[in-house]
């Protein structure tokens, strides 16, 4: 019978499941575009965030009175205080370490050899390069200021200075070291003491001043002895 062969085709069309994807409302749109925004301001929030904490100890110090800021020795400025080394014992001091590469030549050439460095990534850096180089037990490193520094402890000083800097570093150095201190320095001389030894030209000449003469010279009728630059080839 035709009653059992059910509906036409036309009506199992009609029956069929109406679409129930629902429509964005704006509240939702609104707040999916709220949702990235708060994404995008925590990304760049963060990423603010981690260059303020890498630059941090690089910029910080151009704000001090004095700026020490951190040039790369060269390899000829290494070996002329390498030089000036020569028949020198005892402990050594490099006062703004840098990347550490003096203080490592140093321990090298059998020093106990500390710096002091303010910026902690160039700690950090200094101390891993110590020990891939294999001499961690004799260069030691510190986060300090100089100027919180002591160094009457030390035989030999290193000093990578700029002008402004080198006056208040004499008074403090004729104060604390011993007599048979040397104190080098490099790029830029001290103003009033007279070299032992020069080393070198142009960026790369290094000064040797032995304490005995600088401290000598300033005090009263020693101050007009003479001295003698020798000039190393």
């Amino acid at each position: 019978m035709e009653g059992g062969r059910g509906p036409p085709p036309e009506t199992l069309e009609e029956e069929k499941q109406p679409d129930c994807t629902l429509p964005t409302s704006p509240e939702v749109s609104s707040l999916k575009k709220s949702n990235w925004g708060f994404l995008l301001t925590g990304l760049v929030g963060g990423t603010l965030v981690a260059l303020y904490a890498v630059a941090t100890p690089f910029i910080t110090p151009a704000f001090r009175r004095i700026c020490l800021p951190f040039i790369p020795a060269t390899a000829k400025q290494v070996e002329n205080v390498v030089k000036m080394l020569r028949c020198r014992r005892g402990t050594l001091v490099d006062i703004g370490s840098g990347d550490g590469r003096i203080v490592i030549a140093a321990a090298k050439e059998g020093f106990t050899a500390v710096g002091y460095e303010l910026n902690p990534w160039l700690v950090w850096y200094s101390r891993y390069r110590a020990w891939q180089e294999g001499v961690q037990g004799s260069a030691t490193f510190y986060i300090s200021d100089l100027w919180k520094v002591t160094f009457s402890q030390y035989s030999n000083v290193v000093i990578f200075g700029v002008p402004q800097m080198m006056p208040q570093l004499e008074k403090k150095l004729e104060l604390e070291l011993e007599d048979d201190a040397r104190v080098i320095a490099c790029r830029f001389p001290f103003p009033h003491w007279t070299p032992t030894w020069v080393t070198g030209e142009g960026v790369d000449t290094v000064w040797a001043y032995d304490a005995s003469s600088f401290r000598g010279a300033g005090r009263g009728p020693r101050a007009t002895r003479f001295q003698v630059v020798i000039q190393i080839p």
